[in-house]
């Protein structure tokens, strides 16, 4: 099988059932964006950083799939004539989102509390976390906006906001694991 296959040489691609739609469609953007996160957070996976949060990361890839997959699919063809649902394969779900939020929960006991804005950096692999977590917040732009006009199972949306509050409290634990500075965001006072 070629990878390239020119049916999209004039601007469309085709969404999973088949439906041919412009490149720029905002359901291609949320997925695409989706997709760029991925990246991204193989990014920081790649980086020396704990087994356990690289084990993480690998599993968040994984749902980020599955968060493509269901963006990807058009409403109008989601269901087949059988009745089954075209996208076979375990959707988002509330212990994807739980996982987050104890995920969090362990790496911030072990923080000092949250006092100011923090500046991104510090260190690379920190930076790569905050990078990651603001195309997560415009992946979820991109999906809320898709959402609003062709609503998607809920706990994706879910997942995604989850995420970014995750990639934020990760650069905070990467920051404290590998002794970096932590910058806070002190605005300045007007003369």
């Amino acid at each position: 099988m070629k990878v390239y296959t020119k049916t999209g040489d004039k601007g469309t691609t085709a969404l999973f059932g088949g439906t041919r739609v412009p490149k720029h469609h905002i359901r291609i953007e949320s997925y695409g964006t989706i997709d760029e996160l991925n990246s991204h957070i193989g990014l920081i996976r790649d980086q020396y950083i704990n087994q356990f949060y690289k084990n993480t990361l690998m599993h968040i890839q994984d749902r980020l799939f599955t968060v493509g997959a269901i963006l990807a699919t058009d409403p109008e063809k989601a269901t087949l004539k059988s009745g089954k649902a075209r996208l076979n394969i375990p959707k988002i779900s509330n212990e994807d989102i739980e996982r987050l939020e104890k995920e969090m929960d362990l790496m911030e006991a072990s923080l000092p509390p949250m006092t100011h804005f923090v500046l991104p950096g510090g260190h690379q692999t920190v930076s790569f976390c905050h990078i990651a977590r603001t195309v997560c917040r415009r992946a979820e732009r991109l999906a809320s906006h898709l959402n609003d006009l062709e609503p998607f199972q809920p706990e994706t949306l879910m997942y995604i906001n989850r995420l970014s509050d995750y990639l934020f409290v990760l650069a905070r634990k990467l920051s404290h694991d590998l002794q970096a500075e932590e910058i806070k965001w002190i605005p300045q006072k007007e003369s």
